[in-house]
């Protein structure tokens, strides 16, 4: 067709397919609202399923084989040195991990009718926007719903162009293991893909400009993972910049802040993931992104153009996929004109490092800097007898508790599966359990969930 031939009429229509996206898209269907999703590699599942979070996990679930493998040896079990096949992995990596999730979304899509446009997309007009690319035609709607996602931030000045410096995309489609790489910024991502770099026999130095791995973490979480890294890494640079990048031909020489350069294979840039609303004709709407490029939405993820919803990275922090999932839903059920608000106190952060962090709702750091009184419990896995079957005594539970009602207002955890054991802090957190919830509710014998009644007897028992 011609581009301006025809205008299409549609319910929603919504620009981007990551997880945001497809949730909002999926339930507008559900509550009988024509959805289409506009998306420019014509995918569902966006960077998280593509080149984020599904990838990554994957390489980090072969990492701990290995870990594992290694620390066997200290209970008697020899498995001799893994040899690395690159090609089989990322065949597994790609097909039968993110290519049969990428089949399923698709299957979803068809069964609920929910077409996807390959195209990018550009606004017109508060009612209108035109696909740019191989399907270009114009959709007139009644809303839409952004949901482009965020890019990872590039270095203060760039970096050379050069294939030796990679960002996290790069990183995850294993180009090769390299025998030296640094890796720029000492956050979750740079922490995540570092330990499967190490892991498969990478010497990864790691240089951070703040004075701590994973700035703003809780530093009782933090601790034991930095004495993890500290051994599976060549070097950790703390409080150090990149003055200067450069491609050499042998390798990529970096220059840090106070010390020699030094030379290595490959590069990780990390520093951090910025939200993606450039170039979406947004100015012809009465939408209006901050000078970071968030777009500001209310508690029903709703613009300031009250026909345009926005859900996911490029509503800002926390940038996590289940967020965006969850607001995809509240806007549709907005739409839908539902009673429906992002009203969730605890959203979950993980870092899937080995050991994994995982946290939510009020740390103990965020109620200092308030000002508001907390009672704190925390419960060493040292004490616990399945971490000791696992032969893993470096995790913690933290429970940051209201000192006048026992509330539980915050949880923290370090240690082997902290990822899926922060569902309960979660399900605390948001139903305004008490301590003593916690206490006297039965968790089964022995496992690692005890030491959230554990921690929890410790403060009651101090009381």
């Amino acid at each position: 067709m011609v581009m301006g031939d025809l205008v299409r009429e549609v319910d929603v229509a919504v620009v981007g397919g990551g997880p945001g996206g497809y949730s909002a898209a999926f339930r507008c269907a559900e509550l009988g609202l024509e959805a289409v999703v506009i998306d420019a590699g014509k995918r569902l599942g966006g960077v998280c399923l593509h080149e984020g979070c599904i990838p990554s996990k994957a390489l980090l679930y072969v990492a701990g084989l290995i870990s594992a493998a290694d620390r066997a040896r200290e209970l008697g079990v020899e498995f001799g040195r893994p040899r690395i096949a690159l090609d089989a992995l990322r065949r597994w990596k790609t097909e039968r991990v993110v290519g049969r999730l990428a089949r399923g979304l698709a299957s979803v899509a068809r069964s609920k009718g929910v077409e996807v446009i390959g195209g990018r997309a550009v606004f017109e007009s508060s009612r209108g926007l035109r696909v740019e690319g191989d399907e270009p035609q114009k959709l007139r709607f009644a809303h839409a719903i952004v949901a482009t996602g965020s890019l990872p931030v590039r270095l203060p000045g760039g970096a050379p162009p050069s294939e030796r410096v990679m960002d996290s995309t790069a990183a995850v489609e294993l180009p090769e293991v390299p025998e030296r790489l640094l890796v720029i910024g000492g956050g979750y991502i740079g922490l995540e893909l570092g330990t499967v770099y190490a892991a498969l026999g990478s010497r990864v130095t790691v240089v951070e400009m703040l004075d701590g791995l994973l700035p703003g973490v809780d530093r009782d979480l933090v601790q034991p993972l930095a004495r993890r890294v500290e051994r599976l890494f060549a070097a950790i640079h703390l409080g150090t910049r990149v003055t200067e990048l450069a491609d050499s031909g042998a390798g990529v020489e970096a220059r840090l802040e106070g010390r020699e350069g030094e030379t290595f294979d490959r590069v990780l840039v990390a520093v951090g993931r910025r939200a993606q609303s450039e170039g979406l004709g947004l100015e012809t709407t009465r939408v209006r992104p901050d000078a970071r490029g968030v777009i500001p939405v209310d508690e029903c993820c709703r613009t300031e153009d009250p026909r345009l919803y926005a859900v996911g990275d490029v509503t800002g922090e926390p940038m996590l996929a289940h967020r965006a999932m969850r607001q995809g839903k509240v806007a549709a059920e907005a739409i839908a004109g539902r009673p429906s608000a992002f009203d969730n106190r605890a959203v979950p952060a993980v870092v899937f490092t080995d050991p994994e962090l995982a946290w939510c709702g009020l740390t103990e750091p965020e109620a200092h800097a308030a000002g508001r009184p907390v009672r704190v419990a925390r419960f060493a896995w040292a004490a616990s007898g399945r971490a000791a079957t696992l032969g893993r005594s470096d995790g913690l539970t933290k429970l940051v508790i209201d000192p006048a009602s026992g509330r539980v207002l915050g949880v923290g955890l370090v240690g082997p599966g902290a990822g899926e054991l922060i569902a309960e802090g979660a399900l605390a957190v948001e139903n305004a359990l008490r301590a003593e919830d916690l206490a006297a509710t039965i968790h089964a014998h022995p496992t690692l969930s005890e030491s959230f009644m554990e921690a929890a007897e410790s403060l009651l028992r101090g009381a």
